[in-house]
């Protein structure tokens, strides 16, 4: 049965940070201890009766959105001021969304205003998603986002539909190779979050084979 952790999360960097003590074995941890990563993507983990392969964006994309979600739960979600405002060009209609959800956007710690025709100046984004974060793309698929999911009435609704799309923008990307450390940081975040089994669009964010059935494979059973 897929492991279902239910501790709550905790705010902190998109990427978990790796601990500095030697890894334990493998059979200590429900989704084992990291042995390799396949095509920049994919975790191999060892487990203490068979292997675990993990999708790297979709599980910390999941990370992310439960630590946005734990942030809102407390104190509100932490932002970071830009050093400059920058402006994103949209079109008149895609600004116009984006701006008629300005109040809703500032409390997710995502503050803009209006700058001349079809622009939009942001001014401060999510703490979570770091200093990186690609402004202009994040904007853009809010933007689409906010239209699609127009008839949405719900506040709660909209605004997790909005943490989804900000998550996907915070969390490592597929293609980034990552070390052995970082694997396992990743693998004992997800032990530690509610709901990490799945990712914001509700796929599997890992899997799991079996000893046995791997001996099967060859014929070994």
């Amino acid at each position: 049965a897929p492991y279902a952790p239910q501790h709550a999360a905790t705010a902190q960097a998109p990427m978990p940070e790796a601990a500095s003590p030697a890894p334990a074995p493998a059979a200590d941890f429900p989704l084992g201890a990291a042995r390799a990563q396949l095509h920049e993507n994919y975790i191999v983990a060892q487990t203490a009766d068979g292997l675990v392969i993990v999708d790297q964006h979709a599980a910390h994309e999941r990370l992310v959105y439960e630590r946005f979600k734990a942030q809102m739960s407390e104190n509100g979600i932490a932002r970071q001021g830009l050093l400059s405002p920058e402006i994103v060009e949209l079109g008149d209609s895609d600004a116009a969304r984006v701006l008629e959800y300005a109040a809703e956007l500032a409390q997710l710690g995502l503050e803009v205003e209006p700058f001349g025709a079809g622009a939009v100046a942001v001014r401060s984004v999510p703490a979570i998603l770091g200093a990186r974060v690609d402004v202009e793309g994040l904007l853009r698929d809010l933007a689409d986002e906010l239209t699609e999911r127009d008839s949405v009435q719900g506040l709660e609704e909209r605004i997790n539909y909005v943490l989804a799309t900000m998550a996907c923008h915070g969390s490592v990307r597929s293609g980034r190779r990552l070390n052995t450390d970082e694997m396992n940081a990743l693998l004992r975040q997800m032990e530690q979050t509610p709901n990490a089994s799945q990712c914001n669009h509700g796929r599997p964010t890992w899997v799991s084979l079996k000893l046995a059935d791997i001996e099967k494979l060859f014929g070994r059973r």
